[in-house]
C-alpha cells in the first residue's frame, strides 16, 4: 500500500538522520524517534535488533501515507479556489457586461420616453392651440351669422326707408296739388 503513494523528502531525510547519526550522540528527534519505535516493537512481541534501524515502523509509514494525501488535498483544494476564483472572475465579468449592456439599452429606452414625452407636450399644445382656434373660428362663425342676419335686417330697414321715403314724396306730391 506504502508503494502506491510517492515517497516525501521528508521521510528519506529522516531516514538518512537515523542511519548517520552515531549511536552516542543522536539528536534529540532521533532519540524519540528510535524510544517509539522501540516502545512499539516490544509492545508487539518483535525484538528490537531484529529490525534495522534504517527501517520505517508501520506508524511512520501511515503518517507518511497521510501527509502526502493531505498534500495532494491541499494541491487539488488550492487548485479548486483557484478554478473557483477564476470561475467567479469570469462571471463577474459576464456579468458587468451584462450590466453595461442593461445600461445603455435603459439609456436608449430613456431617451425614446422623453422623445415620445416631448411629442405628447407638442401635441397637447397643439391640441390645446387647436381647440382655441375651434373656439375662435366658432365665435367668429357666431358673429358672422348675427352680423348677415344685422344685413338682413339692415337691407329690410333701408328697403321700408326708401319705400317711406317715396310714399313721403307721393303725399307731399298729393298735398301740393291739394293746395294749389
Amino acid at each position: 500500500m506504502s508503494s502506491m503513494y510517492p515517497r516525501t523528502k521528508e521521510l528519506s531525510r529522516t531516514r538518512k538522520s537515523l542511519s548517520d547519526s552515531p549511536p552516542s550522540s543522536p539528536s534529540p528527534t532521533a532519540k524519540n524517534f528510535r524510544h517509539d519505535r522501540a516502545s512499539r516493537l516490544d509492545s508487539g512481541g518483535g525484538d528490537s535488533t531484529a529490525e534495522p534501524l534504517g527501517r520505517t515502523s508501520s506508524y511512520t509509514r501511515r503518517e507518511t501515507r497521510l501527509a502526502a494525501l493531505n498534500k495532494h488535498e491541499d494541491d487539488t483544494s488550492s487548485r479548486d479556489y483557484k478554478k473557483m476564483y477564476e470561475d467567479a472572475l469570469a462571471e463577474n465579468d459576464k456579468l458587468k457586461s451584462r450590466l453595461d449592456d442593461s445600461k445603455q439599452e435603459l439609456t436608449k429606452i430613456r431617451t425614446q420616453l422623453d422623445k415620445v414625452t416631448q411629442k405628447q407636450d407638442r401635441v397637447s399644445e397643439r391640441s390645446t392651440v387647436l381647440e382655441s382656434e375651434k373656439r375662435e373660428k366658432q365665435a367668429l362663425e357666431k358673429r358672422v351669422t348675427d352680423m348677415e342676419e344685422e344685413l338682413k335686417v339692415l337691407t329690410e330697414l333701408k328697403s321700408d326707408n326708401q319705400r317711406l321715403k317715396d310714399e313721403n314724396g307721393a303725399l307731399i306730391r298729393v298735398i301740393s296739388k291739394l293746395s294749389k
